[in-house]
């Protein structure tokens, strides 16, 4: 239906139409248009709708309209009468006959009857024309009543049901529609339901019928968006359209699921729907949101909720959006905020103006808060509670540091005062939870403001001597963390701190001097600084300045540590005032780190010459600088003696292997010797716990190796001349020792390996075929004695080599199956160890070869002792394994042992007959068997007489009996005729 503009008829009076109440004495055009897309520039704009003339009576309508419904029943009447009469007189006069009256009676009074009807079916289309024009008459139709129509109704006496009125009704409920839900690009505005339902109520328009109009309002806007040809005004049908099923499903209620078939009409998903009832929902609740400020009370919070119910709007949905609310709202205060505490020309009162905009923030939190904590929270808006900036403008990294700055502007300002309130306290957790800092950030920022403002309030105290004066000073400092509520902990830090800053300030020209002791006392009594943190500030400025002294000394070199250096090193361990434990520490960091160095060379030499020369370097620099520096770190004089407690040790542990070992003998040089190569060098920085143990000692027995050796030199030709050995070597041997800090059995370990490397190379060189004879041993004893090996040494070697040439040797015979279990027992009896010798494989396989002779030797004996205890004993093997081999080797043998005795009773081989009968009874004997089955009866009869003349014993020969089958008459029988089946036996012909 086109939009039209309605007016009253001014031909025909209104005197027939019922009359307005006095609010309706002016009567104005009512206007309605449907929604249109807002791309039709054409197209007059809502406020303004094309206007339509208002529709005329025509014919018979104009008299039915002047008739009242009495009247015009009345009339119909008269009508048809007065046709009766008319068409009997007229038959009367010119039929001349009573039957020419009667038809023309009849037929006048048809037309008459048809002249009645006409005018009374054009009473609803009357009727409609007539409520058409009353109501255009209204600017606002919403004022119509049900009364009212139901006047027209009877006026003209018709029925709302009438098919013409009824759809006038339809008419101005679709153009009322039409008009009230917005176009596409205007958002509701929350009334239109109620207007909606109010006007269908007055119209007294029946919920399907109203549905139908609201679905031709849907089938006329979705026609409208086919037409639509650019994307822009497609988007606005569209949007016109959910807005269309949003509001119509509030208007019907439950009822609409049946009522408004939209997806069968018009072929949309049940989720499109759905999205369309949930944006306009949105849309709408958003609307009414923006209304509210941020002076929240009870009542608009009932009415949020009230109205979110009426938009049907889910619980997730409306708190999401009122949360993005309050976000905004609390955003505009941050960025005021910010604003000013950005601005370049802010002044001091800026500061203040940001407090005041997040005193603000807070009090719009707590006063949430308050209506989270409310008895009836289910009548209040979903989403009331703490205030979040998740999911807004400062939801981002880049924001958190803006975050930051107004949160240590609040602290700031909290502290201003001196001291930390409970509520300030609390309302920066608020502001921490507000903002969406972390623990550790707001912890930060919190300690380093509260840090500054403490550093402040000590030095205040300091400088009015408050503190000095205070009974006690830790009871004080307490009661300053209190305040601030600060950490006591990081306040004994920032104690610390100080007192390093003390120090610096002290030791700025290398020493400490009385009054810069008692300064720094009273400085530690007053901050309650603790020993050990005394000590290691001490350790750590102190040391620092005392390590650099004692890199410049080591630095000189062994001929630049001259008396100023020494001067120099004396000065700073007093000056500094470090303890002795400390000073050593220090320089013993720095010694090993030359040390180091110097093992690092010794490492990548190119020979073990090479490397040994490096080592002697170390040695020299611990004897010519760093044992001078020990000395005058303790302030030790030259004249005294260094001991040498490696010595002693190596004594105390084995004085034998001392005394018999000629390279560890050399190393305890004599006095001779000593007053010769001077003091030695110190022993107390070592590099025991720079490097493991045995890359010390081989370090030790690479320079051991070059007191043996000597130094080698290549001269022309490529002849290499070996120089003469020095016992001096071993002096320096004996300092390395010292400085890689090994142990005396340490050393005495390297000293006896090479030795005993040395006298294993000749030893094997002798023993190569294992034996060993007198003139060998004799030889052997002389080596021993030139190396200086001790006795049980030499005959632990000694034993190890032949011991590992003669298992070769056992071994191999094993493998190659010339070892019996006879000459195992003679070499056990002979003291060799055949378990280092033999593998338990190997001798497992001899156990089952032994078994297997057994059982093949063809005595048809088995003797269990000797099987499953003596020859596993001799073995030394597991005796349940070894019962197990011999029952599956006896299993496997017994049914083999038969077929072999009967393969060679058909070669006529009766030697052999027997041979494998006794080894089937020794399998018998140590695995039990049952009868055995042969399909030839006759040749168990041969086998059983051929072992019957072998002359066995009675015993053998029953059990053969039993194992053949054999019954006893066949067995008598068979003795009696023996020879006779042995000659006709031997004449057959065996067929194969």
């Amino acid at each position: 239906m086109n939009p039209s503009t309605l007016k009253p008829s001014y031909s025909h009076p209104s005197v027939l139409l019922p009359s307005p109440s006095p609010l309706r004495t002016q009567r104005r055009r009512f206007r309605v248009s449907l929604p249109r897309c807002s791309s039709d520039t054409n197209t007059p704009s809502p406020s303004s709708p094309p206007q339509r003339p208002p529709k005329e009576l025509t014919g018979i309508e104009i008299l039915v309209d002047k008739l009242s419904s009495p009247a015009r029943l009345a009339t119909s009447a008269v009508i048809v009468a007065g046709a009766v009469a008319a068409g009997y007189g007229l038959g009367s006069r010119f039929g001349g006959s009573r039957n020419a009256a009667l038809g023309g009676a009849v037929a006048l009074g048809a037309a008459g009857g048809a002249a009645a009807y006409a005018l009374n079916a054009a009473a609803p289309q009357v009727a409609a024309i007539n409520l058409h024009n009353y109501v255009a008459g209204f600017d606002d139709p919403s004022i119509l009543t049900k009364e009212d129509i139901e006047v027209i109704a009877n006026k003209y006496g018709v029925s709302k049901q009438d098919e013409a009125f009824k759809a006038e009704i339809c008419d101005i409920y679709s153009e009322f529609v039409s008009s009230v839900i917005p176009p596409g690009g205007e958002e509701l505005k929350g009334d239109e339901v109620d207007r909606i339902v109010k006007f269908k109520n007055s119209l007294g328009l029946e919920d399907p019928d109203a549905a139908g109009v609201h679905m031709e309002i849907g089938r006329k806007l979705f026609r409208q968006r086919l037409e639509v040809g650019d994307r822009e005004g497609d988007v606005e049908q569209r949007r016109a359209f959910q807005k269309l099923i949003y509001v119509s499903n509030i208007v019907f209620g439950d009822a609409s699921s049946f009522l408004l078939p939209w997806k069968r009409v018009f072929k949309v998903t049940e989720s499109q729907v759905e999205v369309a009832i949930r944006d306009n929902a949105q849309r709408l609740y958003a609307s009414k949101l923006k209304s509210v400020g941020r002076d929240f009370d009870l009542g608009k919070l009932v009415t949020l909720r009230e109205t979110q119910r009426l938009c049907r709007l889910s619980d997730e949905l409306a708190e999401n959006l009122f949360r993005g609310h309050v976000r905004k709202l609390v955003e505009e205060n941050i960025s005021v905020a910010l604003g000013i505490l950005k601005s370049r020309t802010r002044a001091v009162p800026g500061v203040s103006q940001v407090v005041e905009e997040l005193e603000k923030v807070l009090a719009f939190n707590d006063l949430l808060i308050s209506f989270k904590n409310h008895s009836d929270t289910d009548r209040l808006a979903r989403g009331v509670g703490p205030v979040s900036l998740v999911g807004g403008e400062y939801d981002a990294d880049r924001k958190m540091e803006d975050l930051k700055l107004l949160y240590r502007a609040y602290v700031s300002d909290a502290l201003s005062s001196g001291r930390m309130e409970d509520n300030k306290f609390a309302a920066l957790n608020q502001l921490k939870n507000i903002f969406g800092l972390g623990k550790r950030e707001a912890e930060a920022i919190l300690l380093d403001v509260t840090t500054k403002v403490y550093r402040k309030r000590l030095g205040q105290t300091v400088s009015s001597g408050e503190l000095e004066l205070a009974d006690s000073k830790a009871a004080f400092l307490q009661n300053l963390c209190d305040e601030l509520r600060f950490d006591p902990q990081k306040a004994s830090e920032l104690h610390e701190e100080i007192y390093r800053q003390k120090l610096q300030q002290c030791v700025a020209d290398g020493e400490l001097n009385d009054a810069n002791v008692a300064a720094l006392l009273k400085l530690r009594v007053m901050l309650c600084v603790p020993q050990q943190t005394v000590e290691a500030a001490h350790a750590d400025i102190c040391g620092n300045l005392f390590e650099k002294i004692v890199k410049d000394a080591i630095a000189s070199g062994v001929d630049g540590y001259d008396d100023e250096v020494k001067k120099s090193v004396r000065k700073a361990a007093h000056g500094l005032r470090l303890t002795k434990e400390t000073a050593m520490s220090i320089a013993s960091k720095a010694v090993r780190k030359v040390f180091i160095i110097y093992i690092k060379r010794a490492r990548s030499a190119k020979s073990n010459v090479e490397s040994a020369k490096e080592l002697k370097k170390l040695i020299a620099f611990n004897t010519l600088v760093v044992t001078e520096l020990v000395k005058d770190i303790k302030g030790e004089s030259p004249d005294v003696k260094t001991e040498e407690p490696v010595k002693e040790e190596i004594r105390e542990t084995e004085e034998d292997d001392w005394e018999s070992l000629q390279t560890l003998r050399k190393t305890n040089p004599n006095k001779e010797l000593l007053k010769k190569m001077g003091k030695p060098g110190q022993t107390e920085i070592t590099l025991k716990d720079d490097l493991p143990e045995r890359d010390r000692t081989d370090l030790y027995k690479t320079y051991l190796t070059y007191c043996l050796t000597g130094d080698v030199t290549t001269i022309p030709f490529g002849v290499q001349i070996t120089k003469k050995k020095d016992d001096s070597e071993y002096v320096f041997l004996n300092q390395l020792g010292g400085i890689l800090g090994l142990t005396g059995k340490e050393i005495m370990d390297v000293h006896r390996g090479l030795a005993e490397q040395a006298f294993r190379q000749q030893a094997e060189v002798l023993l190569a075929d294992g034996q060993l004879t007198k003139a060998r041993v004799e030889q052997l004893g002389k080596i021993q004695k030139e190396i200086g090996l001790s006795q049980e040494y030499a005959q632990k070697i000694i034993k190890n080599i032949t011991t590992t040439k003669m298992a070769a040797a056992i071994e191999t015979a094993v493998t190659q199956g010339r070892l019996n279990v006879k000459q195992i027992r003679e070499l056990k009896e002979s003291n060799v160890d055949l378990d280092s010798m033999v593998s338990v494989s190997l001798r497992e396989t001899l156990f089952k070869k032994a078994v297997g002779d057994i059982f093949s030797s063809g005595t048809g004996e088995f003797d269990e002792e000797e099987v499953y205890e003596k020859i596993p004993l001799d073995l030394n093997i597991n005796k349940e394994k070894a019962r197990g081999v011999v029952r599956e080797l006896a299993q496997d043998r017994l049914s083999n042992s038969l077929i072999q005795a009967v393969a060679l009773l058909r070669q006529r081989n009766q030697k052999g007959v027997v041979s494998s009968l006794n080894n089937l009874l020794a399998c018998d004997k140590a695995v039990p068997s049952q009868t055995l089955s042969w399909e030839v009866s006759e040749e168990l009869s041969d086998l059983y007489t051929i072992y019957l003349k072998s002359d066995p014993s009675p015993e053998k020969l029953n059990r053969l009996q039993y194992l053949l089958g054999i019954n006893d008459s066949t067995a008598a029988a068979l003795r009696d005729s023996g020879d006779r089946l042995l000659e006709t036996a031997d004449e057959e012909k065996f067929v194969f």
